[in-house]
């Protein structure tokens, strides 16, 4: 029974020591949504004011640019996966790799070849196991992504809408990531980033009943599409990849309290089982006491005769 004792007390020592450690995951996860909230706030409204322009434009003017007009038949298609570098975060990268399949699946269904471009150890390691091909990939920066890791990101992008399918380019961009809702509520979602789709862009600006600007093109309008389409692509690709990071903290956060939790309550029933074990422990001891006084009672009385 003493062996029984010593083991429920290692598996409590070792418990403590997880509980401990996952609490502190829990805090640091804490204070980085802070920071990450506050960057999800200041870049949204820049993107968001971005994409008006850039809706303006395109519907202000004649010109049929290559980044805001949609291929007659449309073969081959960009996706962008965003996962995250590490895990301990519940099923964050799982449910945005769920939503990369479904979308993938919904593509292939359309007839569209699929390019996939991944940001985050997790994605690369899914379709890495799955020996799928992977146009670009990027690890390392998705716990504290930077404008200049959008921009490297974009890049390759940019590129291959820009170039004919025939020359290895694609009809349209998608962007696959978790949107952080709230504390609680991360939600993965699919978005077409290219071509722009002028028809929702001016859906969303009429929701919130808000008027497209009207601009004069200097030196043309195409010019003006140039420069903005790529700042537009980095400014989403941005967004997105800050509200990944929030939303994975929160889920970091979420997960390290229920493992704490976890450890807490198995603690407990160790402690009742150790408890039960050292009880019957001092039961047998007090037994084997009392059996051998009766014994050398026995014995003493029979010695007497």
């Amino acid at each position: 029974m003493g062996a029984q004792l010593r083991v429920y007390k290692r598996r409590i020592k070792s418990v403590t020591a997880t509980k401990k450690i996952t609490k502190a995951m829990e805090m640091i996860a804490a204070s980085r949504i802070v920071k990450a909230q506050r960057q999800v706030a200041a870049s949204t409204p820049y993107a968001t004011e971005l994409t008006r322009a850039v809706t303006a434009v395109a519907t202000g003017s004649t010109t049929n640019h290559a980044l805001t007009t949609e291929a007659e038949n449309p073969t081959r298609a960009a996706i962008l996966l965003i996962t995250s570098d590490r895990g301990l975060a519940g099923g964050y990268s799982a449910n945005a790799l769920k939503a990369a399949e479904q979308l993938t699946e919904r593509l292939r269904g359309e007839g569209k070849e699929i390019d996939a471009y991944i940001v985050g150890r997790k994605g690369v390691s899914y379709y890495g196991f799955r020996e799928r091909k992977v146009t670009e990939s990027w690890t390392g920066f998705t716990d504290n992504p930077t404008y200049a890791d959008a921009k490297m990101v974009a890049a390759p992008l940019i590129a291959a809408i820009e170039k004919d399918t025939a020359e290895g380019g694609v009809d349209e961009l998608h962007i696959v990531f978790t949107e952080f809702v709230s504390m609680l509520t991360q939600t993965p979602v699919a978005n077409r980033l290219l071509p722009l789709s002028l028809e929702q862009a001016e859906e969303e600006t009429a929701k919130k009943g808000e008027i497209l600007p009207l601009f004069d093109f200097e030196p043309s309008a195409e010019d003006v599409l140039d420069a903005l389409l790529p700042r537009y692509v980095e400014s989403r690709i941005y967004n997105a990849l800050l509200q990944a990071a929030a939303s994975k903290h929160a889920a970091t956060r979420r997960a390290m309290k229920s493992a704490t939790d976890n450890a807490g309550e198995l603690i407990k029933s160790l402690g009742r089982l150790a408890n039960a074990a050292r009880q019957a422990e001092i039961t047998q001891e007090i037994s084997e006491i009392v059996g051998g006084a009766s014994a050398l009672a026995d014995a003493t009385a029979g010695s007497d005769k």
